[in-house]
């Protein structure tokens, strides 16, 4: 049978994100990967998205509620889920799925609690099954280039990582329910990309932060709007200024050293989505380069690569990038800045893990 000797990944959640993102990616990387079944919680949801994946998946088996859930948890022949479900659930979900002998990639990470569950985990199967970390910046290619480029730019200076979003109306996730019930709103779940992108370039963790949150669009859940004064482990300081909507969106990382500047800005180049990477030498002198959006493409690519090597020598490790623990980092500077604001912008230390 075509696709025998390949890892069988599941898909749990039939939303717009699997529809639009998962789906085509794994299309992509059909040759590494074999889509065995999607879960939705209803018939309809979980068939819709099965024919969506047909062309390059005709096996693909539709599952849904419950009793779906039991059936991916105990099919053998699947060694990996995709968990794309909304934030309340999908690390409770994750863990049972863990529990279950598969590795799973997820975006959202619920720290602290999440982390002690799995890192106690008793060693049942021949490997600990992976837990990687889906969305989160460290495989764009614009990223992984400039944290080299940091080498080449002297003593950092200051750091600039400004957010303009377009989260409005016609975009498809502005009602998105639980992002609406979410502590924290959309500043912590889109959040958490803009400070992955921060920490991969910048190669230093952040230790303390200042700020101050205000909810100025009413038609957005509390906070809207966040400027955060951070300070790295290097002693370099920076700001983080984020506004989930703008009438002019611009999104833009910016490093300034002794001998040179890095920017990586989104944009769009001969009509594809991507980032504009500027690099100033100490001449004055700028090269720019663009680098379309792959990172999910990328991430996914690791993420097989570890399941096979799993298999092939209990090295149950995902790929640094992709680590639980990175999510965890990333959340953990964002809880602190939504601290700060609660504590009228008093410093707070950001947890370590």
């Amino acid at each position: 049978m075509a696709g025998d000797g390949l890892p069988r990944i599941a898909v749990v959640g039939g939303g717009i994100f699997a529809r639009t993102q998962y789906i085509p990616r794994l299309r992509e990387i059909a040759h590494h990967v074999l889509l065995k079944a999607i879960w939705s919680r209803t018939k309809e949801s979980a068939e819709a998205a099965a024919e969506l994946a047909r062309d390059f998946a005709p096996e693909i088996q539709p599952r849904w509620g419950d009793a779906g859930l039991e059936e991916i948890m105990g099919d053998a022949s699947i060694s990996a889920v995709a968990v794309v479900l909304a934030g309340q659930v999908q690390v409770d979900l994750s863990l049972k799925m863990l529990k279950a002998g598969k590795h799973v990639i997820q975006a959202t990470m619920e720290a602290e609690t999440a982390l002690s569950v799995y890192n106690s985990f008793p060693n049942q199967f021949p490997y600990k099954p992976i837990w990687a970390l889906a969305e989160n910046y460290r495989f764009e290619p614009a990223f992984v280039e400039s944290r080299k480029l940091i080498s080449d730019i002297g003593d950092m200076m200051n750091i600039q990582v400004i957010v303009e979003g377009s989260m409005n109306s016609s975009n498809p996730y502005f009602n998105s329910s639980w992002r609406r019930n979410f502590v924290g709103g959309f500043i912590l779940d889109m959040g958490v990309h803009f400070i992955a992108g921060l920490r991969m370039m910048i190669g230093s963790e952040v230790a303390t932060v200042s700020s101050i949150s205000r909810h100025v669009d009413k038609a957005l859940p509390p906070p809207d709007n966040i400027c955060s004064l951070f300070q790295l482990e290097n002693g370099c300081a920076g700001v983080f200024v984020f506004a989930v909507n703008s009438r002019s969106p611009k999104i833009l990382w910016r490093v300034d050293g002794t001998k040179g500047t890095v920017q990586i800005e989104r944009g769009i180049a001969s009509g594809k989505h991507g980032y504009q990477v500027l690099f100033t030498n100490e001449n004055g002198q700028c090269q720019m380069t663009f680098y379309p959006f792959c990172g999910v493409n990328e991430e996914l690519k690791a993420f097989v690569h570890d399941i096979v090597q799993a298999k092939k020598d209990g090295d149950h490790k995902a790929e640094s990038r992709s680590s639980y623990v990175e999510g965890a980092r990333d959340v953990a500077v964002l809880e602190a800045m939504l601290e700060s604001s609660a504590k009228q912008g008093a410093t707070v230390q950001v947890k370590k893990f």
